[in-house]
């Protein structure tokens, strides 16, 4: 039986592992840190999802999903204005990592490929939650997984699905929220929980590998004076702060904010794990 949110998040295990995923998440952002910005906001990341839920729906027909079936997901998802889906397709095309194909009975329809770059880095991304499920319970979704041919074909549209449809994804809440809609937001949060220390003996706070701002900004490449406002909103929350001067010292962030980061998470585990045991369990 899949795991819930709240099995996940209550698991022992579950930050340590999910500190393991971060470091892996991270590297896929350094091998390829431009396609990596391309779903590095929860909008953007949600858009992704979407298209490539309808690549494999439609492929699986041996046909390929069109923008205007996009766009009318997008509307009925309600993830973004048609003029920002749009934009985004755009954005994919003229990165390579999606195309429009030339129909000649119907010019209107104007299918989409998705290249074989992106394709591979869904199959990345959905092995390493496997890894993280496997490890919370000593289950075999990974070798499973990788034994099924065109196994991420028939997983990715039942995640995208229910990422689409989750009120703890779609809606996050507290301070976790205010890095959702950020540039490299989900960056920042992989970036954090990966470095996290040990607990404080009061067991109040988690020291990061953060001693600078300026640092922070040019390696995620976001504008210093954005992040630093959407660090002080966190810091007027009590879920982060610094051990001497502000933006160069050492970070610290809060019991509760790791929590809610920890959540976040286990919402999307659990979202992958009822994915994998619609596919593979019966």
């Amino acid at each position: 039986m899949a795991k819930t949110a709240q099995q996940i998040a209550d698991s022992a295990l579950i930050l340590p592992l999910i500190k393991q995923q971060s470091v892996t998440m991270l590297e896929a952002y350094s091998a390829n840190p431009r396609l990596s910005s391309v779903f590095a906001t929860q909008q953007r990341w949600l858009l992704g999802h979407m298209a490539l839920g309808l690549h494999f729906r439609a492929a699986a027909g041996g046909e390929l999903t069109t923008l205007s079936r996009f766009l009318a997901s997008v509307t009925e998802h309600a993830v973004s204005s048609r003029n920002t889906g749009d934009a985004f397709i755009k954005e994919m095309i003229h990165y390579g990592y999606a195309a429009l194909v030339e129909a000649p009975m119907d010019r209107r329809s104007r299918p989409i490929s998705i290249s074989t770059v992106a394709l591979e880095a869904i199959h990345g991304w959905a092995a390493a939650h496997l890894v993280t499920l496997d490890r919370l319970d000593s289950g075999r979704r990974l070798e499973v997984f990788l034994a099924a041919e065109g196994a991420i074909a028939h997983l990715q549209p039942e995640i995208a699905d229910g990422l689409l449809t989750d009120p703890a994804i779609r809606q996050p809440r507290n301070t976790f929220s205010l890095f959702t809609w950020l540039n490299n937001g989900g960056v920042i949060m992989e970036w954090l929980i990966a470095g996290l220390g040990e607990i404080s003996s009061d067991g109040r706070r988690y020291p990061t590998p953060v001693a600078s701002l300026a640092d922070m900004a040019g390696w995620l490449k976001l504008s210093r004076t954005h992040l630093d406002r959407k660090l002080r909103e966190a810091e007027a929350m009590g879920s982060l702060g610094w051990t001497g001067r502000r933006g160069n010292s050492a970070m610290w962030v809060s019991a509760g904010f790791v929590r809610e980061m920890i959540e976040a998470q286990a919402a999307k585990l659990a979202v992958i794990d009822a994915a994998f045991e619609r596919c593979f369990s019966r």
